[in-house]
């Protein structure tokens, strides 16, 4: 296939919406699979999945002595696993419904003797169907795909430099196959209150752990509930006074009212001269919106951008 070219290609998302909602879907099914097998981990970091060359990895997953991974390759669109006895097996990425797709994963798992049962209802899907049952999605657009991938790995540089601006508790840049978007979390260090919960799709628990400490947290969706369009979202919790009214940049982030976060459309910053400084700005703005507001110790915190080979002074 045609490779993209473009560092940071169009994203229209009603022209791939059918697709994304089935490629939600099939990473669902991978991410269960490693929440199933997977020690549970602060905030739910065991089950995200992470970029690569090719796509996203689960990265390594244990089953007894064993470890396995599962990989989705967005170039030549094939679902790869990989077992550490040598075995690999897979199976390609084409339009198909999503009961088709998870029989005929577990099937290549059975056949790696890695049988493994998950919950087969979707989280945070609107109006969910079991997988086993799904023959209402099948899109596949291959192109799409791809571009969304390419996507994903500017946005992952992006956030990866972001990410090195902090010496306090930081999560990973990975991919919450949920909520179906890429995230990166700073943390002050200090409790947060008891999450009201009533998040549809995620247990009261789950959601109350993930944000059992103060989060300044941002991310990227190509779109669906909340926005019809791809963007860039940065929240707090919890959101301190006046966070809603902050000044930040760029001229083009707003607040959003209805999802509590400031968002900046996809299209303003693949669009950008300068799409990583663009970014940049807007991920630095809320932060310091949030971090003053909030009255973390920014001294102990923060840093300056990391810098290839370059260590940490003291």
């Amino acid at each position: 296939m045609t490779l993209t070219t473009h560092r940071w290609p169009a994203l229209p998302y009603d022209a791939w919406r059918d697709t994304c909602t089935n490629l939600q879907l099939r990473g669902q099914i991978v991410g269960k699979i490693r929440l199933a097998k997977t020690p549970w981990i602060n905030h739910s970091w065991h089950v995200t999945q992470y970029l690569t060359a090719r796509g996203l990895t689960t990265g390594p997953i244990p089953h007894g002595e064993r470890v396995f991974q599962i990989d989705f390759d967005f170039v030549d669109h094939r679902l790869v696993v990989l077992a550490n006895d040598g075995r690999t097996r897979s199976m390609p990425l084409v339009k198909q419904t999503v009961a088709d797709f998870y029989a005929a994963l577990m099937a290549l798992l059975k056949d790696l003797g890695l049988d493994v049962r998950i919950n087969l209802l979707p989280n945070e899907i609107s109006k969910p169907i079991r997988f086993d049952e799904d023959r209402e999605h099948r899109a596949y657009d291959a192109a799409a795909v791809h571009r969304f991938w390419s996507a994903l790995l500017q946005v992952d540089r992006v956030f990866t430099l972001f990410r090195s601006g902090f010496i306090g508790k930081v999560s990973p840049v990975h991919f919450f196959w949920g909520s179906f978007d890429l995230a990166v979390t700073r943390f002050s260090g200090r409790p947060a209150p008891l999450h009201r919960g009533g998040t549809p799709g995620l247990p009261d628990a789950v959601i109350r752990e993930a944000y059992s400490h103060e989060v300044s947290s941002a991310g990227f969706w190509p779109g669906g509930d909340g926005t019809s369009y791809a963007a860039f979202y940065s929240y707090a919790y919890p959101e301190p006074a006046e966070f809603d009214t902050a000044d930040v940049r760029p001229s083009q982030a707003f607040y959003h009212k209805d999802l509590g976060m400031f968002v900046l459309p996809y299209d303003v910053v693949s669009e950008a001269d300068s799409p990583d400084e663009l970014l940049l700005s807007f991920l630095q703005s809320t932060f310091d919106s949030a971090a003053q507001l909030g009255r973390w110790d920014r001294a102990a915190l923060e840093c300056s951008l990391g810098v290839p080979g370059v260590p940490r002074r003291r």
